[in-house]
């Protein structure tokens, strides 16, 4: 995967009504764990989109091996009538799963991924064969719990897989760090929202307009690619917008702050032309919510990723606590695919071409 000199350039044909997606757990098989959720997202896909899902020999299945789960990735892309591909949900051990994925089959007939948290191990294998994708959604998460998909996901879900065009992403007034466990029947219909709304967006950087291609996503995966010797060159990421999100392990900011100095040692944040970072998770299920412990560990890594990108990177327009990543509610966000920091108007737009 190293080598990587140019931004994807192939954008896949969007779906219609009628047609094939798949529905694949190429992480940890969730559907296998709560398959009432999965289900009920399922019914919810349908009924959203008009599209059709198509489950895989290890959709449901725990424990699946690497190699047969890239083997129905595998067969998702070989299949013409397969107009997409989504995730169920994150996991750990993805990146065991990339090398077995044969991207000549993807050259083939471009079609795009939809993940995030541990799916960034394939959303960064589209990238290297050059076909933008999507970060974010979760068929077990934002659309199996609740009461329904919420409207920021809803709108940029559509516009992912069948409408394109270009959407503004917009603050929904209200978060969920957790919401019920899957086996209490409230997971069904509750969204158990956090009791305090959620903070303004922060900018940082210079007031001006930066369009670019998207790259990134959950740090603790990035790093591992890193490891792998997976990430592109910094001269694909030219001008280009820097995604960034940590996972429900919650990775605390000095943390954050070194893996983003390995970034800039690495090129990769002075390549960039701006950087959209997510709303992180502060609150584990049975933690006591103190709100002010919260608030202070989101300024923390706020103020870790500002500080460490301006040091290599002054002229980059930051957006932090944006909701999209780990957090609900979550907007689907391009990968590879365009994406607008307008640091003087305070807005963010992304194509979903």
């Amino acid at each position: 995967m190293t080598g990587l000199r140019t931004p994807p350039a192939i954008s896949p044909p969007k779906a219609r009504p009628g047609d094939r997606v798949a529905v694949l757990s190429p992480a940890f098989a969730a559907p296998a764990v709560a398959p009432g959720i999965h289900e009920q997202g399922m019914r919810r896909l349908r009924e959203l989109t008009g599209l059709e899902p198509v489950e895989y020999p290890t959709t449901r299945m725990l424990d699946a091996s690497p190699e047969a789960r890239a083997a129905d990735v595998n067969a998702a892309l070989a299949d013409p009538g397969i107009r997409a591909i989504l995730a169920t949900i994150g996991g750990d051990d993805q990146i065991t799963v990339t090398r077995h994925v044969d991207t000549a089959l993807l050259a083939a007939d471009p079609k795009p991924f939809l993940g995030f948290s541990d799916n960034t191990n394939l959303l960064n294998l589209w990238w290297g064969a050059g076909v933008r994708a999507f970060h974010g959604g979760s068929t077990q998460l934002h659309l199996g719990t609740g009461p329904g998909a919420d409207p920021e996901h809803a709108a940029s879900l559509r516009a992912a897989l069948l409408d394109g065009g270009e959407l503004e992403l917009t603050e929904p007034g209200w978060s969920q760090d957790h919401g019920h466990e899957w086996d209490d029947p409230r997971a069904l219909t509750d969204n158990r929202p956090d009791p305090r709304a959620p903070e303004p967006w922060s900018w940082a950087g210079p007031a001006a307009r930066v369009s670019g291609p998207t790259w990134g996503g959950c740090l603790e995966i990035v790093d591992w690619l890193g490891l792998a010797r997976r990430l592109p060159d910094p001269e694909a990421l030219e001008g280009g917008i820097l995604l960034v999100e940590t996972s429900e392990e919650r990775p605390d900011a000095a943390t954050v702050g070194r893996w983003l100095r390995a970034l800039g040692e690495g090129g990769i944040l002075g390549a960039i032309a701006g950087v959209l970072a997510a709303r992180p998770i502060t609150h584990d299920r049975g933690e006591p919510d103190d709100a002010a412990r919260r608030a202070a560990e989101r300024a923390a890594q706020r103020d870790a990723i500002v500080e460490t990108v301006a040091r290599y990177n002054p002229d980059a327009v930051v957006a932090t606590g944006v909701p999209f990543g780990h957090t609900r509610p979550q907007w689907i966000v391009p990968y590879g695919g365009i994406l607008t920091l307008d640091g003087a108007e305070r807005r963010v737009s992304a194509s979903y071409d």
